[in-house]
């Protein structure tokens, strides 16, 4: 039987500190007032009021990642605790909690995937036209990606049959279309579906309800943001990927690309609403795994802050670091499967500066490639390095605020 407790939090102590080591447990306010903050000064970021229903610390708890917010009470708080070990438990007898984490995960992270392309370019235009559509399909054929950009230019006139760039891409598509027939254009009726190597699954704009699981090989989430490719995640086996769409039914928000040839299982909206009354232990990892996302994300935003391209890429290595959550220990080193240019483009370095980038990141002491992946001579020292280098930043963006 689940067995609840209690505890009370006295007005302005600290219940949560950001950077901090997490813990196996979160709270549901029961009464009482919170204030919720980042300590990093992240644009659109503002101070968060929570009260009665809502709860805190949940994300660190389900990722086991440190602190995203510093929490402090503002009034006197009673407070229900939740241990991990108790959440399968808790969505048999109270299934719309667990939705609502779940919903709460969607918008962060697409408040985070927002603020990152703000962060990234210049200038947004803020709209979700299909022409940005067609935009993209235009970026990967000028690269070479013709399987992605057929998938593209049949999205955008799916979405936009006589938009103003409709003739054009008819041209386009068919003359792809003879070259490198897709396999998938549409969502096909079965949920276990074998996609080659550089092809796309969904495109950022499309429209689209569908998680997708990987069973086999990796995807990459992707934007393109003034003419470059900024990868957002390179995910594997047991990842989960599009669940924004599927639960806030909006547009897509990024593009997700087979990294190599890949087996997905795809849950839709119809069968999502089945497993969260029918299978806990589903929405249980699917909580835990939102959590990290939302943890990885707030990370990759304090990447990004970063102004030296060297201290941003080894920042990044270390958060794929972590992500995995690689043990380590005195004089550990670890192999990855990441190339150099997987980190360049995961740090958003421009396509003008790359080569000068890899020259940086080969010199670092923190980084040895062998056989094109990079080998990392001390995990701990890796990430200590990081965290200076994130540390130094907020410090110098306190200074100029």
């Amino acid at each position: 039987m689940l067995q609840l407790s209690f505890v009370n939090f006295k007005a302005n102590s600290y219940i949560f500190v950001e950077d901090t080591p997490s813990n196996d447990r979160f709270f549901i306010i029961q009464t009482g007032k919170v204030s919720c903050y980042h300590e990093t000064p992240i644009s659109g970021s503002s101070l968060k009021i929570l009260g009665p229903g809502d709860f805190i610390g949940v994300i660190p708890c389900m990722s086991g990642h440190s602190h995203t917010e510093t929490v402090i009470a503002s009034t006197d708080v009673t407070a229900i605790v939740v241990r991990r070990d108790q959440y399968p438990e808790l969505i048999v007898h109270n299934t719309p909690i667990a939705l609502k984490i779940i919903r709460y995960f969607a918008r962060e992270m697409r408040f985070m995937n927002d603020t990152r392309a703000k962060m990234t370019v210049k200038k947004v235009s803020g709209t979700d036209s299909p022409e940005e559509l067609f935009n993209i399909a235009q970026f990967y054929e000028d690269k070479g990606f013709e399987a992605v950009a057929e998938y593209g230019y049949y999205q955008y006139l799916k979405m936009a049959p006589t938009g103003a760039n409709a003739d054009v891409a008819k041209r386009r598509f068919a003359s792809l279309r003879k070259r490198t027939p897709v396999k998938y254009l549409e969502s096909p009726p079965e949920n276990i579906r074998v996609y080659p190597k550089e092809n796309m699954i969904f495109a950022e704009f499309q429209a689209g309800s569908d998680m997708y699981i990987i069973q086999e090989g990796s995807v990459r989430i992707t934007r393109v943001i003034e003419d470059d490719e900024v990868t957002y995640a390179l995910l594997r086996k047991g990842d989960m990927f599009g669940e924004m769409a599927l639960l806030d039914n909006k547009p897509r928000s990024a593009s997700a690309i087979t990294h190599e040839d890949c087996k997905v299982l795809v849950v839709n909206a119809s069968n999502f609403e089945q497993m969260v009354t029918s299978q806990p232990s589903f929405i249980a990892r699917l909580t835990q795994m939102l959590g990290e996302r939302v943890w990885s994300m707030y990370r990759q935003l304090v990447n990004g802050l970063l102004t030296d391209q060297r201290e941003r890429m080894i920042d990044m290595l270390a958060l794929q670091i972590e992500i995995m959550k690689v043990p380590g220990g005195k004089g550990v080193p670890y192999q990855t499967d990441f190339t150099p240019q997987d980190i360049v483009n995961m740090s958003g370095i421009p396509s003008q500066q790359q080569n000068l980038a890899l020259n940086q990141l080969y010199s670092d002491q923190n980084v040895k490639v062998k056989n094109g992946k990079i080998n990392i001579p001390e995990v701990d020292e890796l990430i200590k390095q990081a965290a200076f280098y994130r540390n130094q930043q907020n410090r110098r963006l306190k200074a100029q605020s």
